[in-house]
């Protein structure tokens, strides 16, 4: 029987209408669903960053302690961690900054909070002149008669060093000391790139220049060989000095103990008084809480930097003193936390001349170099900032060499740490070949058309011998105009400053008596410095750059500095291999840049 229509019953409705019905119903849900589920998104979103940001300043107990660990490397500014103390803490991880380190023991010496400080240092992966930076700011809180106390598992070289600080050392009774000597050790890629078929050409300016070795000799050349000697036994004399001094050990007792390696087993290390007691951590605790005086069933209160130095404010004042950070390779244009851009460090520098509150400027640099066009557009804004009216001081970290020297020399005074690296001042250029290799290993070949008889220039191809004279003339005029820089910045002859440079590395002891730097200190020698020479006496601090905000942090999608900090943990002492590798085969054009393997061990 036929269904009826119209008024005698319902329509059916068609296959295809039904269809469309599904579909756009589907869709119309979906769009909703996706609708509100954003929204609750958003508000979980907003709602963890309001429980975040109302998140208050951690409170610091009666009686507590603070304390120092120096696992992970040391940067030279902390950052802020708002997921610190949350549940969501692995989202972004926060290094420790220098900065923080040294403004929590300044402040921890007058706090009556804090009784003393506990340092534990089984594990010390830091340059040796930030080592020296908390080390001074450790023996001026001492000062004050509070206590610090040092325990490790094991104490590697660094972290013995720093521990001697201590009024008291522990160490593990199964533990040991690494007191050995210092020694340099280079990684070569000569016979490799033999084997790959990888071509390397070099042009340098300077004997010492020693950058490019890895990729064409096996073995150190002798002038390499004889600064690395020098600049092994500045740094030695200096760590021997300190221990000595702290430990009222002789210096000659001490090569001997490093000679004999006497230092492997806990108990001779205990009868050569180089730790004052041997035990195991809970031992040591008893030790602190006895300080406390607290039974040893009572918890002690630490308070860790990162907690610490959020109830620390700087002050700005009518007049300023600016501290702008240069940190990591020069590079050409915009840079970030990890290295020094031409154009983003001139903007940071710009900004501090020109504001009328600051009257001097402090450059904290730890930088092994690089480009040599960025360093003179560097070296040009300093220039400028003098031009301005701004005292200009220098401070010196782990490494101020090559072009880091080149960024310095400019100021009107320079401060540095006994052990910083400095000086090489040279130029260099690389010029890496992998034609043969792609060819003989992959069969990949090139071909090229071009309008002029050097159209390929600089294009991963083996240069000839006139492209390399250009190269040459390059590098000779950026080494004759860098030799006038440090001429002039340090009221020297060119002839001069050419006998020391070379791309020589000196130590900051040895640089202080040859001129290229003027005094040993810390940051806040080099502060004092420019409140002098500015002729202040009351005065606020100011920071550039300012710090990246921690949502643009985690959204960035420049994420080298975390994977760089990630192999930096795995790999631990070998990682100066990748990171040297990284660097020279990174760089584009004239060099000023430290040679790559310098590390102590």
């Amino acid at each position: 029987m036929n269904q009826m229509n119209g008024l005698n019953g319902p329509k059916r409705e068609s296959g295809s209408r039904k269809f469309w019905r599904i579909v756009l119903g589907s869709m119309v849900g979906f769009i909703l669903s996706s609708i509100v589920l954003s929204i609750l998104s958003m508000i979980f979103f907003f709602g963890i960053i309001a429980s975040i940001s109302s998140n208050p300043v951690p409170t610091v107990a009666e009686n507590s302690i603070l304390k120092l660990s120096f696992s992970t490397p040391i940067e030279e500014r902390g950052e802020d961690n708002p997921f610190e103390n949350t549940a969501f803490e692995g989202i972004s991880s926060s290094p420790v900054g220098l900065d923080d380190i040294i403004k929590s023991i300044n402040h921890a010496a007058t706090d009556p909070k804090i009784k003393g400080i506990s340092m534990e240092l089984s594990n010390v992966t830091a340059g040796l002149a930030t080592l020296q930076e908390i080390y001074v700011a450790l023996e001026k809180f001492k000062t004050t008669g509070k206590f610090i106390y040092a325990y490790g598992d094991y104490y590697s070289q660094k972290g013995y060093y720093i521990s001697t600080v201590a009024d008291k050392i522990f160490l593990n009774k199964l533990g040991a000391v690494n007191f050995k000597g210092i020694a340099f050790k280079t990684m070569f890629f000569k016979g490799l790139l033999d084997k790959l078929e990888i071509d390397v050409q070099v042009v340098r300016h300077g004997d010492f220049k020693s950058a490019v070795e890895p990729f064409v000799l096996d073995k150190m050349s002798d002038a390499n060989r004889e600064q690395m000697s020098v600049l092994a036994a500045d740094i030695w004399d200096v760590m021997l000095a300190q221990i000595s001094k702290s430990r009222k050990i002789g210096i000659d007792s001490l090569n001997i103990i490093a000679n004999n390696l006497l230092s492997v087993n806990a108990e001779t290390t205990l009868q050569l008084k180089m730790v004052d007691q041997i035990g195991y951590y809970s031992t040591y605790e008893n030790g602190l809480r006895s300080l406390l005086n607290l039974s040893t069933d009572k918890k002690i209160n630490y308070v860790s930097v990162n907690d610490y130095r959020k109830g620390i404010t700087q002050i700005s004042k009518e007049n300023n003193i600016a501290i702008v950070y240069a940190v990591g390779d020069i590079v050409d244009g915009e840079g970030d936390e990890t290295t020094i851009g031409s154009i983003t460090f001139c903007k940071e520098l710009r900004k501090a001349y020109t504001d009328a509150k600051v009257k001097a400027i402090v450059i904290r640099v730890n930088s092994p170099g690089g480009s040599a066009l960025a360093s003179e557009a560097i070296w040009n804004e300093i220039e400028l900032a003098k031009k301005a009216g701004k005292i200009v001081v220098t401070s010196m970290g782990d490494y101020a060499a090559s072009g880091g020297y080149y960024i310095s020399c400019n100021s009107d005074a320079i401060v540095a740490q006994p052990s910083t690296l400095t000086g090489s001042i040279g130029v260099f250029g690389l010029i890496p070949s992998a034609q043969k290799m792609l060819k003989n290993k992959l069969g990949i070949t090139f071909d090229v058309v071009k309008t002029n008889d050097h159209s390929d220039y600089d294009t991963g191809r083996m240069m000839d011998e006139f492209e390399l004279s250009k190269l040459k003339f390059s590098v000779e005029e950026i080494y004759s105009v860098f030799l006038q820089r440090v001429a002039i910045g340090r009221g020297l002859t060119t002839e001069a400053v050419d006998k020391i440079g070379q791309g020589r590395v000196w130590s900051g002891s040895r640089a202080v008596e040859l001129g290229l730097v003027d005094k040993l200190g810390d940051l806040n020698v080099a502060i004092a410095t420019a409140a002098e020479l500015a002729k202040l006496t009351d005065y606020g601090i100011v920071i550039y750059p300012a710090q990246v905000n921690w949502i643009e942090k985690i959204f960035n999608s420049k994420t080298n500095s975390k994977i760089e900090m990630a192999l930096q943990e795995r790999f631990g002492s070998m990682y100066f291999a990748f990171d040297g590798i990284k660097s020279v085969m990174d760089s584009k054009g004239v060099q000023a840049r430290l040679p790559m393997t310098i590390d102590v061990y």
